[in-house]
């Protein structure tokens, strides 16, 4: 499938994305990338934090784009379109943070300590690496929206 078909099937719909959008959802990962490296927090609250980071940069590739998804599944769809757009090397990688959405939400809504201080780390460096080549991909495949 396609983002194309995604969007004809209701999953996605339009979108026009701005620098300034861009820019907002980059500050959002570099503050998550920092804060997720801080050392005072529990494990779950740095999972959370690094997972939403990954959330954002998949968000960064959906938007420009030109599409955002709907309301219903919206983080899975987010997440599931990144070897659409990245390409099929990065579906292995789309399952890891899919696994991640779901420990991110046992840890926010059903119960504390499901989260370790290693699997927050390892989110931690996966989105720190992707944050560096979303930043190539969107330099070379959307330089307008650049901030």
């Amino acid at each position: 499938m396609s983002l194309k078909d995604w969007e004809a099937n209701g999953w996605l719909r339009s979108h026009l994305s701005s620098p300034k959008e861009i820019a907002g959802l980059l500050s959002i990962v570099e503050r998550d990338l920092n804060d997720a490296a801080a050392s005072e927090l529990s494990a779950d609250w740095k999972f959370g934090i690094a997972y939403n980071a990954a959330l954002k940069l998949c968000t960064i590739l959906l938007h420009s784009s030109g599409y955002r998804p709907e309301k219903t599944l919206q983080h899975y769809r987010t997440l599931a379109a990144l070897p659409m757009i990245l390409g099929d090397s990065r579906k292995d990688d789309a399952a890891y943070l899919d696994a991640c959405r779901i420990k991110r939400n046992t840890v926010e809504y059903d119960t504390a300590g499901a989260a370790t201080d290693a699997d927050a780390e390892e989110l931690l460096n996966f989105a720190t690496e992707l944050r560096q080549e979303v930043l190539i991909w969107l330099k070379k495949n959307h330089p307008d929206l650049m901030p």
